[in-house]
């Protein structure tokens, strides 16, 4: 966080659903908002990501647009694509997540999902 400030409690609230992610599944920014009690504040989920400082623990790389896609640019889409693809989250020809499969349902226990033989 810039200047030392605590955040503010909604971003800490962002914070708390996001650490809830589990590795292999994705949120999207609405859907955080949503979790956290947030209303119409998607961008705000964003705004709470981007402010994280470098090294945190809060897997922000588990969020992804209603798409289903990275809404980063540059090396930042690299990396956050390749913390997915370690996590094995697929992506289809048009860089999308299929979020019906991968989107992340709390309380809802997921079938394992191991790699299939190629």
């Amino acid at each position: 966080m810039s200047g030392g400030k605590a955040p503010s409690a909604a971003y800490q609230a962002i914070h708390a659903v996001v650490r809830r992610i589990p590795p292999g599944s994705v949120a999207s920014y609405g859907q955080v908002a949503r979790l956290a009690g947030l209303t119409n504040a998607a961008r705000q989920v964003g705004y709470a990501l981007h402010a994280l400082p470098t090294g945190t623990t809060v897997p922000w790389h588990r969020v992804v647009n209603a798409r289903g896609a990275i809404s980063l640019r540059d090396h930042q889409a690299l990396t956050q694509r390749m913390l997915l693809m370690r996590e094995e989250i697929r992506f289809d020809a048009r860089g999308r997540v299929d979020l019906a499969r991968q989107g992340w349902q709390p309380g809802q226990t997921r079938p394992d999902r191991k790699r299939k033989p190629a």
